[in-house]
């Protein structure tokens, strides 16, 4: 089954029940939100985000509740050694974002792994490590965390598989960690997405393809390995269009949630063209 959708808006006054209208104006059966804006702290209380009334429009239109991403904000950096106080808020938020996120009826979070801001790969990698461990420990939601796949600009972390494994098997509870590989990321961090087959292997036996919970399927508007994570609309890119198809009905991935983060056109979002587009069958 093909589940494809989009990053929608949850905006007052609807909130969650507007992400949803939005999703299925676009021809979606899945979506991806913020539960509150990504690039700061401020949330609106879950009891008013009109979540019974979204849940009712959901089943009205057969829409899953498991295909509901929410997108942890970017504030969050629990791989920041030289501010504790960055990582300690890291922790605190995002065990907070856990219950929102079961509260709105969702499974799956995902979240960007963090930067190292110069201290080092491995104090890095390590300080996701004991973070996660610190979120998880008391945590007594059903929610996954998708670490998501990073291009690797600057000190970002999470470019490779290899430290995405790393964290993921440190971790305690890590039945509780997944991945959401994101196209344009991967492209950008040097892996051949033309070739998918052999990225998709290298990831099952680096990873394991149970861990692959979400897709981002996003053109780049860089060359391979460039490092610089810009996304591009469906088929303008340096991956195009034939490959990000190819992703999107690949065999392998069938029932995976399939998630559109492309520019918007003219101040228009692409999604309702690009949905359609990757939904048709040779």
């Amino acid at each position: 089954m093909l589940y494809l959708g989009c990053h929608v808006s949850m905006k007052a006054p609807k909130y969650l029940e507007g992400s949803i209208q939005e999703a299925l104006q676009y021809g979606a059966n899945a979506c991806m939100v913020y539960t509150g804006p990504p690039s700061n702290s401020k949330r609106v209380d879950v009891e008013k985000l009109n979540i019974v009334q979204a849940k009712r429009l959901m089943e009205e239109n057969h829409f899953k509740s498991e295909n509901v991403i929410i997108h942890a904000p970017y504030i969050i950096n629990i791989a920041n050694t030289l501010k504790p106080e960055t990582y300690e808020f890291g922790v605190s938020f995002l065990k907070n974002e856990l219950k929102r996120v079961e509260a709105i009826g969702s499974t799956i979070l995902v979240l960007h792994p963090g930067s190292h801001v110069n201290a080092g790969i491995e104090a890095g990698l390590d300080s996701i490590v004991n973070g996660l461990n610190e979120v998880l420990k008391d945590d007594d939601t059903s929610v996954r965390i998708a670490l998501e796949t990073m291009a690797g600009k600057g000190s970002e972390l999470g470019s490779s598989f290899e430290q995405l494994q790393y964290i993921i098997s440190h971790v305690e509870k890590n039945d509780r960690l997944g991945v959401c590989l994101d196209t344009c990321h991967i492209h950008d961090a040097g892996y051949d997405v033309s070739d998918f087959d052999t990225v998709l292997n290298e990831f099952d036996a680096i990873i394991g393809l149970d861990r692959l919970l979400v897709v981002h399927v996003n053109d780049s508007k860089n060359e391979r390995g460039a490092h610089k994570d810009r996304h591009e609309n469906i088929g303008k890119g340096h991956i195009g269009f034939d490959s990000l198809y190819k992703i999107v009905h690949h065999e392998k991935l069938d029932g995976k949630c399939m998630i559109l983060e492309t520019p918007y056109i003219d101040g228009k979002a692409p999604y309702k063209e690009e949905i359609q587009k990757l939904k048709e069958i040779d």
